[in-house]
């Protein structure tokens, strides 16, 4: 029996180093980014704040005080400003994931490889791209909840969130976040470099606007071409899941059918990306 768990011991000591290893090497990778992060806080605030900050300032501030009104939010301000934010929440949260990794990795992969430095750390080359999921996934919860402060302050009439499931929000928050870090990954590593400008042109803005950013799904109904055809798009379910937690009140898709969809995208998107990633660094 002694000899059994002399053997055990033995055989289970390097898989809890290995571990331990892999864990600190972990980490290592997340702080040096937050580092870099916390030297670069003025630019990251505004890249992932001033889109939201603009798009309220016009659309629920400017245009219901002029005379002519605003046929979205005019006479009905705060429903607009309702329906528009978890709308804009999802915007910060993919614009934010996929510039923290889609833009990095275009200088990583450039002429100097630096990704090179990166993969040379205890970790399977796998962990290296499942950690900037990881850190653009945090990007992207900041930018989510900073559009809530926005929300409040900026309209003629304030917009409040109605968050009574705080599970479900934590919930959709980070699997939208991390949904946004998986295609931002499969852009960076797949798009050449030198076309990530044409990438967010033919494809970041269309999943925008067709991602029920500025209505929902249900509103939709009349055009049942359109409302099924923009199901293929992972953004929708971004804007749903936090119109189901953000504001309750608006109608919004089924939670199970909310929660299956950024499920399977996630897996899709974040295998798609992680082979991406592997086949650029070991060629």
């Amino acid at each position: 029996m002694s000899s059994a768990a002399s053997e055990m011991t033995a055989t289970g000591a390097p898989n809890r180093s290995g571990g331990m290893v892999f864990l600190k090497a972990f980490a290592g990778l997340f702080l040096r980014d937050l580092r870099v992060l916390t030297r670069e806080l003025g630019p990251f605030l505004l890249r992932v704040g001033m889109q939201p900050l603009l798009f309220l300032f016009v659309f629920t501030f400017v245009m219901p005080h002029m005379s002519s009104g605003n046929p979205m939010a005019g006479g009905a301000g705060t429903s607009f400003g309702t329906i528009l934010l978890p709308g804009l929440m999802a915007v910060a949260i993919m614009f934010s994931g996929i510039a923290a990794v889609a833009l990095p990795l275009s200088t990583e992969f450039g002429i100097t490889r630096e990704i090179d430095d990166r993969v040379m750390c205890p970790v399977p080359v796998a962990a290296v791209a499942i950690e900037k999921i990881c850190f653009s996934a945090m990007q992207s919860i900041i930018g989510a909840l900073m559009v809530i402060p926005m929300a409040i302050w900026i309209p003629a009439k304030p917009v409040y969130p109605e968050i009574q499931n705080w599970l479900l929000f934590a919930l959709v928050l980070v699997m939208s976040s991390l949904l946004a870090g998986a295609l931002g990954l499969t852009i960076g590593a797949s798009v050449n470099p030198k076309q990530i400008g044409l990438v967010f042109s033919i494809i970041v803005v269309p999943i925008t606007f067709l991602g029920c950013v500025y209505y929902p799904w249900a509103g939709l109904k009349q055009m049942v071409w359109l409302q099924y055809g923009v199901l293929f798009n992972p953004i929708v379910y971004m804007s749903e899941g936090l119109r189901a937690a953000v504001t309750p009140s608006v109608e919004h898709m089924p939670v199970w059918a909310i929660l299956l969809a950024l499920t399977f995208f996630l897996g899709i998107l974040g295998s798609l990306g992680v082979r991406a990633f592997l086949r650029r660094v070991i060629s």
